[in-house]
């Protein structure tokens, strides 16, 4: 039907424009025997602008003779104009319709290329009119018609602001094309529906009521417009929410299952489940899908939703709701002072550099000593560090560690009842090592002020405690040292046993190597 209604439009364009054609490369003849038939009648010679002069041997015109030529050669030119104009219009016409014709087969282009080919072919007449004006008649002057065409161009553009204003502001969003013919935009506050129309003067959309709602292209060129294209998977948002004790496992799959299946669900995209928060009454849930027509989210929601139900209900998913359990908690006993002396005087009595001193002295250490506790991986004395205090592990695990390279190196691990840092508290020397928490751990804190009376008032301990700490020096300096031997041994026989492996001497002993 289509291809028929190109042919008719082809037909009736090549017969018109052939018989126009036809009268515009005859009329110089016709023009032609006028002008000898005013030769030969009146003894006058008509010339082609219009001018009238005698001939030889012919009387002078009258005037009103002068004034019937000059009406029949204006008559002339008038037609002539007429004649080009009416052949512009046709090419024009015919040119517009093959473009607007293949901008249909995309039915959200029709309005767009429909209005700017009349503003198109508007500007191609008015330029073809004076092209074909001036030429017929160059002798009139065009700078005072345009003079006068301004001031009425100002007046007529003052009258019709908001007119011309859709129609910039028609071409500018038709131009950037934000949407389409069967797109759903949500325009802040006015609401959302489908557009059903575009033209130069403004949108027309018919909201989820059933209802048309106009919106001139000035008032929608200044508005934030959010656009769900009608050709494009657009994702919906559902929320409900379970109670704590509900699986997320089990839920997320269950309403995964019932939400794919949905009808306008798009099979193309799987519907993803996820928590979105840990609210006060249970946990919030949100399913995100994507619709094949976007138009129907509505529907298409409240299918969901009804799902989700179901399907939770059979499998026996309880909802959240706004609930409040209130939890008497016992207060837990505190520990008396008494018991928390006692437990510091006992961890002191087993830390073997305190040997030496008296129960009383034990008791006077544990009065000024301070518990502490320490969070996994938090450091509790860096090496290097100033420092005149040390510390017994009361409960957990810490790791001693030096710099190696880029890494930190643990060469020892105490436990409870272990101590260290007590060569800064007996000297004052820096911290030899840097020592991290593994796990929470408690330690008891001894500083300098709190050991040095009882140093004062025994000065014996002095001498047995300095060789209790040489002894202990002496015995982490040895290990230190088993201990990179240890190591060095290990990467020689790791380096031996790549060797051996990569030349396929697995099955054979090297001269070095000592019998198993």
């Amino acid at each position: 039907m289509a291809a028929t209604e190109l042919r008719k439009k082809l037909v009736y364009f090549l017969i018109f424009s052939s018989v126009v054609a036809l009268v515009l490369i005859t009329f110089p003849f016709i023009e032609e025997l006028i002008r000898v038939y005013m030769t030969e009648k009146f003894g006058l010679i008509i010339a082609p602008n219009g001018g009238v002069t005698v001939a030889e041997g012919g009387a002078a015109p009258s005037m009103m003779t002068e004034t019937t030529i000059g009406l029949i050669v204006n008559v002339l030119h008038i037609v002539k104009i007429l004649l080009w104009m009416a052949l512009v219009i046709s090419i024009v016409r015919f040119i517009g319709y093959l473009v607007v014709k293949t901008a249909y087969r995309n039915a959200a282009q029709g309005e767009i290329s429909s209005l700017i080919k009349t503003i198109l072919s508007i500007i191609i007449y008015i330029v073809s009119f004076f092209i074909i004006f001036q030429s017929q008649f160059p002798g009139v002057q065009l700078a005072p018609l345009f003079t006068g065409s301004t001031i009425i161009g100002i007046v007529v553009g003052l009258a019709l602001q908001d007119t011309l204003g859709n129609l910039f502001a028609g071409l500018a969003l038709q131009a950037d094309q934000p949407f389409q013919v069967g797109d759903v935009i949500a325009l802040a506050g006015h609401g959302t529906g489908v557009v059903e129309n575009v033209s130069w003067r403004g949108v027309k959309i018919r909201t989820f009521q059933n209802k048309l709602l106009l919106i001139s292209n000035s008032v929608l060129g200044k508005e934030s417009i959010e656009v769900a294209p009608k050709n494009n998977l657009n994702a919906r948002l559902v929320f409900f929410s379970t109670k704590y004790n509900e699986s997320p496992a089990k839920t997320a799959h269950v309403v995964r299952e019932a939400v794919r299946l949905n009808e306008n669900v798009s099979p193309k995209i799987r519907p993803i489940v996820r928590i979105r928060a840990l609210g006060t009454d249970g946990i919030d849930w949100e399913v995100k899908y994507w619709l094949d027509n976007y138009a129907s989210y509505n529907d298409s929601d409240a299918l969901v939703r009804q799902r989700i139900w179901y399907a939770l209900h059979r499998e026996r998913i309880e909802f959240a709701f706004p609930t409040r359990t209130i939890h008497i908690e016992e207060k837990v006993a505190e520990p008396l002072a008494e018991e928390v002396f006692n437990n510091i005087a006992e961890h002191l009595n087993r830390v073997s550099i305190f040997a030496p001193l008296s129960d009383e002295e034990i008791e006077r250490l544990a009065a000024v000593s301070v518990a502490k506790v320490y969070a996994p991986g938090e450091v509790i004395v860096s090496m290097g560090q100033e420092g005149n205090s040390m510390f017994v592990v009361i409960s957990g695990t810490v790791k001693v560690q030096i710099p190696e390279l880029s890494y930190q190196k643990t060469i020892g691990t105490l436990h409870e009842n272990d101590f260290f840092g007590e060569m800064s508290l007996l000297t004052g020397e820096p911290r030899s090592a840097t020592v991290v928490a593994f796990e929470e751990s408690e330690v008891l804190r001894i500083d300098k002020s709190g050991l040095k009376p009882i140093f004062e008032s025994n000065p014996v301990l002095v001498e047995s405690i300095s060789e209790l700490v040489e002894e202990r020096r002496a015995l982490l300096a040895a290990q230190i040292e088993a201990h990179a031997e240890e190591e060095e041994q290990r990467s020689q026989k790791g380096v031996m046993r790549s060797i051996k492996g990569f030349f396929g001497l697995s099955a054979r002993k090297t001269k070095s190597e000592p019998p198993a």
